[in-house]
């Protein structure tokens, strides 16, 4: 069973930056998604298990960087510029496959979730 724990949420204004954590067991392909009210659950970014591959949606390129410790077992998506649509529930996920992809539903493992709220 691969545990998954969020940190780093939190309320921030519009051009601001937050830095979530996510600190999982064992070494897989780890993506982070959002999910705001309403909305159906989209991805984020996603990163190698080495660390040196990442991929972005169109909507954060730029502004966001996924990168992971593995020494320290963890996941990292630093937010900078946010803006308010950027405001949901943010999720680590990890994927046992060896193909990436931005469908959720490939992902077997997930953490709680961890509220980012970006105010105008």
């Amino acid at each position: 069973q691969v545990q998954l724990v969020e940190s780093g949420g939190g309320l921030v204004q519009a051009g601001g930056s937050l830095r979530l954590s996510c600190a999982a067991s064992g070494s897989y392909i780890m993506g982070w998604f959002r999910q705001a009210p309403g909305q159906e659950r989209e991805f984020v970014a996603h990163i190698s298990r080495n660390g040196y591959g990442t991929y972005y949606a169109s909507s954060v390129k730029g502004r966001f960087t996924i990168s992971r410790d593995n020494a320290k077992n963890t996941v990292y998506l630093q937010m900078d510029s946010l803006k308010p649509e950027d405001t949901g529930v943010y999720y680590c996920a990890a994927r046992l496959g060896m193909i990436y992809s931005v469908n959720p539903s490939d992902y077997d493992y997930w953490g709680q979730g961890t509220q980012v709220t970006v105010t105008t």
